[in-house]
């Protein structure tokens, strides 16, 4: 499998500190790499060191196997990009703007038609660009990261204001690029339902610091199951479990206070069960408790969820 990004330590530094610490980032071919991280861990700055628009304090980029600092003009030619907001003038239509974005790429009339067709726009190509929806103008921006039909797309908390339905629409249109165009994607996110929906891969970045790489299912295997049990005897029902080996954490599952025993196999939930039961202790309730995804990315990163 090619790769596509590659960094090595790469760190940013301001005023002393770090903001992108040694971080080693690897984007394969035919991915949607989702980079998630709390508002403000380094997925912005991490982007625009891979454009080129910020400079690194240390550390090595390549994009497509070739260094970017000595090849950074015909990497950007097979790169495109949307960071933060949205560029393009309101007076003018959504098809004008196309126009001048073609001339920069220098790339053909169909180019400008097929990419407003991908992002829906076609029919409101003629309509002035101030009087788009938030949607339309997120859209717009995807189109002119689009016209060249780059290698590479980087998106930038592309879905970030949108309404539900403008958040499924980008979603959708995400997950087709690989497949029907070829192109790897590199989206970044504060929000984990977002990434989760589209990504084939993902990197969790806290306080600069990258600290998950691998597939979606790699951090899926992350999750952990827990059983609470819950008696009308819990005192009684813990030493007696304790007795028999199998040790008990206090804790508190959903509103009832309950037993609570991690990576506890269906084996050993049955034999509790029974030793409960053969000693009169009547059991109320055995539970499965599954970690979620969004814990997992809380207990990365030290974070309560964004908002």
């Amino acid at each position: 499998m090619n790769t596509i990004v590659a960094t090595r330590d790469l760190c940013k530094r301001y005023d002393g500190e770090y903001r992108v610490n040694h971080v080693n980032l690897t984007v394969y071919e035919g991915e949607v790499y989702g980079f998630l991280g709390p508002n403000g861990a380094g997925k912005s700055t991490t982007l625009k060191m891979l454009l080129g628009l910020a400079k690194p304090t240390s550390g090595q980029i390549a994009i497509f196997g070739k260094a970017l600092n000595s090849n950074r003009r015909k990497i950007l030619q097979e790169t495109g990009s949307l960071i933060e907001s949205p560029s393009y003038y309101g007076h003018l239509t959504g098809l004008e703007n196309m126009r001048i974005m073609q001339q920069l790429r220098n790339v053909p009339d169909k180019n400008v038609m097929e990419a407003l067709q991908i992002v829906r726009l076609d029919k409101h190509k003629d309509k002035k660009v101030g009087q788009y929806s938030l949607g339309m103008k997120q859209r717009l921006g995807i189109a002119m990261a689009l016209i060249a039909f780059p290698r590479l797309l980087i998106l930038d908390e592309p879905t970030n204001g949108l309404d539900p339905a403008g958040i499924g629409e980008i979603r959708e249109l995400i997950r087709s690029l690989p497949q029907r165009y070829g192109i790897t994607v590199l989206i970044s996110s504060h929000l984990l339902s977002e990434i989760e929906q589209i990504a084939t891969s993902v990197g969790i970045i806290g306080n600069g610091k990258l600290l998950f790489q691998g597939s979606m299912e790699e951090l899926r295997s992350k999750k952990q199951s827990a059983i609470s049990i819950r008696t009308m005897n819990d005192a009684a029902a813990a030493r007696l479990l304790f007795d028999s080996g199998i040790v008990p954490l206090a804790g508190i599952i959903g509103k009832q206070p309950a037993m609570h025993f991690n990576g506890m196999t269906d084996s050993e939930a049955a034999r509790a069960n029974r030793l409960l039961v053969q000693a009169g202790i009547d059991v109320v309730r055995i539970e499965e408790h599954k970690q979620s995804l969004e814990s997992i990315f809380l207990e990365l990163t030290g974070k309560e969820k964004s908002l």
